[in-house]
């Protein structure tokens, strides 16, 4: 796929833009920006984790939801918006330790719609969750 983005986009970006978010409190690290996707994970910790010791299902929805709508905001011209419509997730495996990666690639990118789909991946390399995310845009006001 061609080069997706709009506007200016990098790990340093992203990360600037996510300090003092709930992406920075989980600990969420961004590893990549290709020409059509976004790579970020987040550690398997006391943060991430629920009480039966696995990677939170919630926890999985926000990196999904980050990079989809990381994804969405930087592949609209200046002064769009793009906010979700709806998200899904099927989780597949758990995770106990180590982290828990995610990129996210779009399906389709319209005038008045986004669709991202996001694979989370343990450090085997398994495959944890997928999910989808529809994002709306919005034209400047």
């Amino acid at each position: 796929m061609a080069r997706v983005w709009k506007q200016p986009i990098s790990c340093e970006i992203l990360t600037a833009v996510s300090r003092g978010t709930a992406n920075e409190h989980l600990g969420m690290e961004f590893l990549e920006v290709g020409d059509d996707f976004i790579t970020a994970r987040l550690p398997v910790d006391r943060r991430t984790i629920q009480p039966y010791g696995l990677f939170h299902g919630g926890v999985s929805v926000v990196l999904a939801e980050t990079l989809g709508s990381c994804g969405a905001a930087f592949s609209v011209p200046e002064g769009y918006r793009a906010v979700g419509l709806d998200i899904n997730a099927n989780h597949l495996k758990g995770a106990t330790s180590g982290w828990v990666t995610g990129t996210a690639r779009p399906v389709h990118i319209g005038r008045t719609t986004q669709v991202w789909q996001i694979e989370l991946k343990n450090d085997a390399g398994e495959l944890t969750c997928v999910s989808r995310i529809t994002m709306a845009i919005l034209q400047p006001r």
